[in-house]
């Protein structure tokens, strides 16, 4: 009878532990090691309190033993295949605004396992707790090849800022389900990621602001973009999130009406592989919608229409600068310009023979570190040496970088 009672004990706590599903650091080479440690988000010289640091313990055999996981100090996987299992109670989040705690590591490691057995112990938990709870929890860990995984559904502001920014060995991204999206939440998570070839699905419709901002920036492995469904869109919410992603080849569709202050600021900036530019359906401006989104993409052979005829402050700065493969501009519409709304918009886009516009006078001008500067500065600077200007009968001709390129013919209609 004491023998069943036993093995009865013993199926009881295997059927937990495998229940669990723990964080797990798994050595991918010989003598690999991680450890965590904490500082503060403002580098003040303040001492850490015992109560900042986090609660994290490991295992080395598989979830027997239990040890308290010391700041500031390497643990070793001395073989190949090495495993270690991590878990902490820590119900109000694992950083916080003030103070955050990351990874650090050495030689080859996979994560694996769900990242929130830090928050509850079990890795059961769906929810972000706290602002800022995972900042920069892997941030330089070039020894990553696996994120962990992320099932959280509801997020708190800047979550996930950071989290894997700077992982070079990281191929690719884990599973993002999450569709409660808070400001900032996925902020520079991958920034500076060379090795990733694949983005994670992004099925939230209802951003926030910021919650896109950088994510992929350097991602220069990156060849495809995810799907981006959302119609409901924030302030900077695609701000710069493919900036630099040099192998980039194919923008995803956008197809929201309804834009917000920045929202697609920069978003390919430098894309130099980008061919194509996506369609952009929204016909009310808001302040710097789409400034500087395609900077820099000197790939990109043909605009995408631009039917708005209600501008807005900056609205198209330097929006197409240094596409020097763009040879005919999108037809601007607008009676009446906005301020700063055309400034850049084709500078350098040594190719661009031919503008089509609709603004009847050229607007005003404003004062910027003491010098005098207009709504069209420089917008058709460095272009094609001869082409044509399509224009109102209203609008005074005049000539410059400012305003119709010296040498183009000018038709008003």
């Amino acid at each position: 009878m004491i023998k069943k009672i036993l093995i009865l004990l013993l199926l009881c706590s295997t059927s937990a532990l495998h229940a669990a599903n723990y964080l797990t650091f798994t050595a991918e080479e010989g003598s690999s090691a991680f450890g965590i440690k904490t500082q503060r988000i403002n580098y003040s010289n303040d001492p850490l309190l015992k109560s900042d640091i986090p609660n994290v313990q490991y295992s080395l055999n598989g979830g027997k033993t239990w040890k308290a996981l010391p700041n500031d100090t390497l643990i070793r996987l001395k073989r190949k295949g090495d495993k270690a299992m991590l878990k902490g109670m820590n119900p109000e989040g694992f950083s916080n605004k003030l103070i955050y705690t990351m990874f650090f590591m050495e030689g080859s490691i996979a994560a694996s396992g769900s990242v929130m057995s830090l928050i509850d112990e079990k890795g059961e938990s769906l929810a972000i707790p706290g602002e800022y709870c995972f900042y920069r929890l892997f941030e330089e860990c070039s020894s990553l090849t696996q994120a962990p995984q992320l099932p959280a559904k509801k997020l708190a502001v800047e979550c996930y800022s950071h989290m894997f920014s700077w992982c070079t060995s990281l191929t690719q991204a884990p599973k993002l389900p999450a569709t409660q999206l808070a400001e900032g939440c996925y902020g520079e998570m991958f920034n500076r990621c060379t090795s990733l070839k694949q983005a994670p699905k992004l099925p939230a419709t209802e951003m926030k602001t910021e919650c896109y901002a950088r994510m992929f920036s350097w991602c220069t492995s990156l060849t495809q973009a995810p799907k981006l469904p959302a119609t409901k869109l924030a302030d900077y919410c695609y701000a710069r999130m493919f900036s630099c992603c040099t192998n980039l080849a194919q923008a995803p569709q956008l197809p929201a009406t309804t834009l917000e202050k920045a929202c697609y600021g920069e978003m390919f900036n430098r894309c130099t592989s980008l061919k194509q530019a996506p369609k952009l359906p929204a016909t009310e401006m808001k302040t710097e919608c789409y400034a500087w989104m395609f900077n820099g993409c000197d790939s990109l052979a043909q605009a995408p229409e631009l039917p708005s005829t209600a501008l807005a402050k900056a609205c198209y700065a330097g929006m197409f600068r240094g596409c020097t493969s763009l040879t005919q501009a999108p037809q601007l519409p607008a009676t009446k310009l906005a301020p700063q709304c055309y400034e850049e918009m084709f500078c350098g886009c040594i190719k661009l023979s031919e503008i089509k516009v609709g603004f009847t006078d050229w607007g005003t001008e404003y004062e910027y570190y003491g010098k005098k500067r207009s709504d069209t500065h420089i917008w058709l600077s460095n272009v094609a040496p001869n082409g044509t200007f399509i224009c109102p009968k209203e609008l005074p001709k005049e000539s410059g970088e400012n305003r119709i390129p010296e040498g183009w013919e000018i038709i008003k209609k």
